[in-house]
């Protein structure tokens, strides 16, 4: 097998190294279609990072939106508490159980900040997928039984646009991922990308 793979797609030629895990496949020749997918891409992934950063800002200042003033973390409130206490469903002794745990809140707002951050700058987005995803996914189950429908809701498709935006190099457009990918950290572990 040789060092390089080598396919068409779309009228493209792209090459690809077998390491495929690392790398995707990325035509020559850019098409007009792939630009405005990078491009579609990039905005899904400054909207998604905007929900994040928003979370956390509006959590940790209260502006009203969805934490009042008088709960904000700066004021002493518990980010996880208000909405932990109430869980109910098949996870609800789980979820109360940690309610207004200090390390809760801690590593829920780190995970809202580590993943706007991430996803805005469009770096290191394998690891804001992950653990963006693990969140969500812990979201959705804290919501179970749903409301509006039976399985599935906006935390589990953003948890898949999380997956996407990593699996496609989605911080390479209006974001800073190629630079990230060419430093001598990420070099070593290309995990970080």
């Amino acid at each position: 097998m040789s060092a390089l793979l080598t396919r068409k797609e779309n009228g493209a030629v792209g090459t690809a190294t077998p390491n495929a895990m690392y790398d995707t496949v990325v035509p020559t020749a850019e098409t007009t279609r792939g630009r405005a997918a990078n491009y579609v891409l990039a905005g899904l992934r400054l909207a998604l990072g905007w929900v994040f950063l928003w979370a956390f800002v509006d959590k940790l200042f209260g502006f009203g939106f969805a934490t009042p003033e008088n709960r904000a973390w700066i004021n002493g409130g518990q980010p996880t508490a208000g909405f932990l206490k109430g869980v109910g469903g098949p996870f609800g002794g789980f979820y109360q159980s940690m309610s207004g745990s200090v390390l809760a809140d801690w590593l829920f707002m780190a995970a809202l900040l580590g993943v706007g951050i991430a996803l805005t700058a469009g770096i290191g987005l394998r690891i804001a997928a992950v653990s963006g995803g693990l969140l969500l996914v812990m979201m959705w189950t804290a919501s179970l039984p749903l409301d509006n429908n039976p399985f599935l809701d906006d935390h589990l498709v953003y948890a898949g646009l999380l997956a996407l935006l990593a699996l496609t190099n989605a911080g390479n457009t209006l974001g800073l991922g190629k630079i990230w990918a060419r430093t001598p950290l990420v070099k070593r572990a290309p995990y970080l990308k």
